[in-house]
């Protein structure tokens, strides 16, 4: 029986979506090409991001941008000390017109959701944020609510202003699939943002791309790209080589073998490919990595950072060379 191509989405179609999204996406925000890319390999793994910058570049409106584009509910909540956990989830409210509680649901029930400046909330909040992440519902009174896919988590936090702050454990770090900064634009970059807001905001005319059910059909696709024995292998020597390291206090776990492995699936569904390759492996270890890596005291003390830690790693990791017949 003929295999009907609307059932298994190929990677081509990946491709065409991702370039879409993006395109639309960059009319908002100028010059970050490469961590829309990375946001986007994210949300194709069904995984969610930690934005850590300092105050206005654009962390928010990526986050809208990226709701507009494919047309899903977006939800912002901002992390304050009093946030509580049933401000994040919802809860049970009695209707004193029908005698009975009554289910509400609180914003993180939209597809896109916000958490501003995450480390601002209590541990006790933040952890209300962790079965949404990992598990794409909510259990509240006992019962468990799905969340409507494809939902994705956008976390942001200040690295610059820790007064008043709850860092993040290493825990709940780990559920980050990826961590990326935006940084400030050049000085062209800023001049064409400036021209852009001239008369308006650029969000407020973006319109939708795709659909959620093609971003949807995306991250079943990304799925069925195939990885070689050697790509797995590679990918697990270089986690176990951060554990190794003798900078590094804690390494990647094995939920970080499991992430950069869906990653580079997204990256090369993202290139056009239908197998990956060692590149799309090294593309993404900084943003797959970078935030699982706890360095030794004294490594720290000498200056050692992670980036110098994973280019140490992928130099020393041999990259394998693929066969025609494994691609």
């Amino acid at each position: 029986m003929a295999e009907n191509p609307a059932e298994k989405p190929r990677s081509l179609d990946v491709t065409a979506v991702s370039r879409r999204i993006i395109a639309n996406v960059e009319q908002v925000v100028v010059g970050k090409r490469q961590q829309i890319v990375q946001a986007l390999v994210a949300w194709f793994c069904e995984g969610h991001v930690l934005l850590e910058d300092v105050p206005g570049v654009a962390k928010t409106i990526l986050a809208r941008a990226f709701a507009r584009s494919v047309g899903c509910e977006f939800k912002r909540i901002q992390c304050t000390p009093d946030l509580l956990p049933t401000d994040v989830t919802g809860g049970s409210i009695f209707n004193q017109k029908l005698g009975e509680f009554e289910f509400r649901a609180g914003p993180i029930f939209a597809q896109v959701v916000l958490a501003d400046e995450i480390n601002r909330a209590t541990p006790r909040t933040q952890a209300a944020l962790l079965e949404a992440m990992a598990e794409s519902s909510v259990t509240i009174d006992g019962q468990t609510h799905r969340l409507k896919p494809p939902f994705l988590l956008i976390a942001t936090q200040n690295p610059v202003d820790h007064e008043g702050t709850f860092p993040l454990p290493e825990a709940q770090l780990d559920r980050f699939l990826i961590k990326l900064s935006l940084g400030y634009p050049s000085l062209d970059e800023e001049s064409q943002m400036l021209e852009m807001l001239k008369r308006e905001h650029p969000l407020d005319k973006l319109q939708p791309v795709i659909t959620a059910e093609q971003l949807v059909a995306c991250q079943r696709a990304v799925r069925t790209v195939h990885v070689d024995p050697k790509i797995r292998r590679y990918i697990t020597e270089i986690v176990h080589a951060t554990r190794g390291h003798h900078d590094v206090r804690l390494g990647g776990s094995p939920r970080a073998s499991i992430a950069l492995y869906r990653s580079s699936q997204a990256v090369a569904a993202i290139r056009g490919r239908n197998f990956v390759e060692p590149d799309d492996v090294k593309q993404i270890v900084p943003a797959v990595l970078g935030h699982r890596i706890i360095l030794q005291p004294e490594s720290r003390l000498q200056n050692v950072t992670v980036a110098e830690i994973l280019t140490d790693v992928l130099d020393q990791t041999k990259a394998p060379v693929l066969e025609p017949a494994a691609r």
